[in-house]
């Protein structure tokens, strides 16, 4: 009881209850007060909220407080894909109002509605027997698919990024948002930005909405079934290569299984769980997008190892300037030099 008081003064600290509920009550059709607030514990980068009220249950997400860096925690654009994808074969959150008045709270924030399910936060599943497994990791491969091969056009996102080569956008990206937020020389990743830039694949024209953190646990399943009833977290969403949503999911793959907050499934005997192996997934995914294979798949996942560390990176920054969504963020900073050293393994061992 003396955690949840805890949890909850430090909601109350952080969000202006009276104006934010007249606030609510004004924006958001049928919402009645008394509102009380709870900070959702997981998540690294945006800070949510569970609201209660007279009217129900819902959901806040605003940027963190503090300076921010450029492009960063984009809930903007979260609000913005989830609305638009509300309609299609990919399970989104109702989405419901965009405050883009930082006066208010301090910052830009959305409401969305609360959704009832479950999070699994392990990637070999152990609260579930080997067919929920199969099937659980099928419905992800599904999802993945359903997401590359949304209508840009037609849901009206056909200007959510920009045109050119995706990956290397993203590597200049990502490189200036490490850069921006180092705090040590760390050689590991210093060798893989090397590598990336020299390896850089030509664009192959491939254009398709992407999530940008798609995993396990950004992915709410129903309380029974396999079944995803909505998949989280878009602030790095954009118009992309589907290949990277694809590597960035299989990367879980290539971790050890006792890697703590980055844990995998590498040395678990998949089969003996119902967990389909790396190339058993890929091949899956390619069936559903009728494609045929992926080349040149060492640098997907050598990409995807790097944004990673640059995301940690970034954590551990905003840790060390007091803004980070999670009082655990500055453990993370730790992390950059395993993962940025997995790289260099597929590297030298599928490249």
């Amino acid at each position: 009881m003396e955690q949840k008081t805890a949890q909850q003064r430090d909601a109350v600290a952080q969000l202006p209850l009276e104006s934010l509920e007249k606030y609510l009550a004004a924006h958001i059709d049928g919402f009645r007060g008394p509102l009380s607030v709870r900070k959702f514990s997981g998540g690294q980068s945006n800070p949510t909220f569970k609201l209660e009220a007279a009217s129900g249950l819902y959901v806040l997400r605003r940027q963190p407080p503090g300076k921010l860096l450029k492009s960063a925690h984009a809930v903007d654009r979260e609000f913005r894909v989830m609305r638009a994808l509300a309609d299609t074969d990919v399970p989104v959150p109702r989405v419901m109002h965009l405050c883009e008045d930082p006066t208010l709270i301090g910052s830009l924030f959305f409401v969305m509605e609360y959704c009832e399910g479950r999070i699994f936060w392990h990637a070999d599943l152990p609260e579930v027997d080997e067919r929920q497994r199969t099937a659980i990791y099928d419905e992800m491969n599904r999802v993945l698919a359903a997401l590359h091969s949304v209508d840009i056009e037609s849901v009206g996102l056909s200007d959510y990024g920009r045109p050119g080569n995706y990956f290397e956008r993203q590597f200049e990206r990502w490189r200036g948002q490490y850069r921006a937020s180092e705090l040590s020389r760390i050689g590991a990743m210093e060798s893989l930005m090397a590598w990336l830039a020299k390896n850089l694949p030509e664009d192959d024209g491939r254009v398709a909405l992407v999530h940008g953190d798609y995993r396990l646990d950004n992915i709410m399943f129903h309380h029974r079934e396999a079944r995803a009833v909505a998949l989280l977290d878009w602030e790095l969403s954009t118009l992309g290569h589907p290949f990277a949503d694809l590597a960035y999911q299989c990367m879980q793959m290539r971790m050890p299984a006792d890697g703590g907050k980055i844990s995998g499934l590498m040395g678990l005997d998949r089969a003996a769980l119902g967990i389909p192996s790396e190339r058993e997934y890929v091949a899956r995914y390619c069936e559903r997008m009728g494609i045929g294979g992926i080349d040149n798949w060492a640098f997907y996942l050598a990409f995807s190892f790097f944004r990673l560390a640059a995301i940690i990176q970034g954590v551990a920054k905003r840790a060390q300037d007091g803004n980070a969504s999670n009082k655990n963020a500055a453990t993370l900073g730790r992390l950059v030099e395993p993962v940025a050293l997995m790289a260099l393994d597929v590297i030298e061992t599928d490249g």
